[in-house]
């Protein structure tokens, strides 16, 4: 089982290309609080970042580091630390260019830096996450990423600079595979997730207890059951997975059942009674509650308020 590729999946992150930055000289670009994670390649030049979640607050980047901030704080794009103040982008125009896409031309010199920006949105209603166990800012140097990394960033900057046929079909995979290589890159090299899903990296048992409720979510799991499988004491389970990611396995196999439900009621027409035998429940009263508890509503208003914003 890939946790992480189901875990994308169904939360349904998909990235979108932003603004796209061409500057020489001095210069900056703010870039507003929004509600996507926002990613920024650097394909050619350097660049400086400033956030006041980073600590110094000023972070340099070099061509082929990509940074990845989940929850979209605001934060701003320079030739040099300090020059927000003198020489800053209309922040109107800014905001645009991050949502269609345009070219963004800057400073006074030549286009030495050229910057990606890329925007990662996902069904936020959907519990079991990524992008949110993800620390406030993500940094992969150029150098640093896994094989491939480098490749990915390196056929970005082609696409951008010598646009061809279909390119924007070619720019939403790559960026696409950019977060997942990203990832790659970032995790094996940080400790310190227990007690987020991330967690589950940090411990054998738990991840394959995981992988289990992932691979059979309609089995009648319970900690007992999962234990056995595993080869291990309920105790030991019992103790484990919470340590690890937060939740008790019986918390996490229901978040799990009721994650795949939503899915599939907003893209299909099958009947609830299959969803719920699908997902563990041969009581489909029972199934109900247990939705309503998650979602704050029944399968069948989710369903047709789902419907009616476009999301069938």
């Amino acid at each position: 089982m890939d946790l992480v590729a189901d875990v994308l999946e169904i939360s349904g992150v998909r990235g979108t290309i932003g603004a796209r930055i061409e500057a020489g000289g001095s210069w900056s670009i703010p870039v507003t609080e929004c509600t996507t994670a926002v990613l920024h390649v650097v394909t050619a030049g350097s660049a400086w970042l400033e956030s006041r979640h980073l600590s110094p607050q000023c972070l340099e980047l070099a061509v082929g580091d990509v940074v990845l901030m989940p929850y979209g704080p605001s934060h701003m794009l320079g030739s040099a630390p300090g020059t927000g103040t003198s020489v800053a982008a209309d922040p109107a125009m800014a905001a645009r260019a991050l949502e269609t896409g345009e070219v963004i031309r800057l400073g006074s010199q030549p286009a030495h830096t050229r910057i990606l920006t890329i925007s990662y949105d996902c069904d936020h209603t959907v519990r079991t996450q990524v992008l949110g166990a993800l620390p406030e800012v993500v940094h992969i140097r150029g150098d640093q990423g896994e094989a491939g990394f480098d490749d990915t960033v390196r056929m970005i900057g082609r696409e951008l600079s010598r646009p061809l046929i279909a390119g924007r079909a070619v720019l939403n995979s790559l960026v696409d595979v950019m977060l997942v290589q990203l990832m790659r890159a970032w995790l094996p090299t940080r400790s310190g997730h227990r007690g987020t899903w991330l967690g589950v990296f940090e411990d054998p048992l738990v991840r394959s207890a995981m992988e289990h409720v992932h691979a059979e979510p309609g089995q009648p799991w319970t900690t007992t059951t999962l234990a056995s499988a595993l080869g291990v004491s309920r105790a030991t389970l019992s103790r484990r997975f919470p340590a690890a990611i937060g939740q008790s396995p019986a918390t996490y196999l229901t978040q799990w059942r009721m994650d795949l439900a939503a899915v599939r009621l907003r893209k299909t027409q099958d009947p609830v009674e299959s969803i719920a035998a699908a997902v563990g429940y041969q009581s489909t009263p029972a199934f109900h509650r247990a939705f309503a508890r998650s979602h704050g509503v029944t399968p069948g208003r989710y369903r047709a308020e789902r419907c009616s914003r476009g999301s069938c």
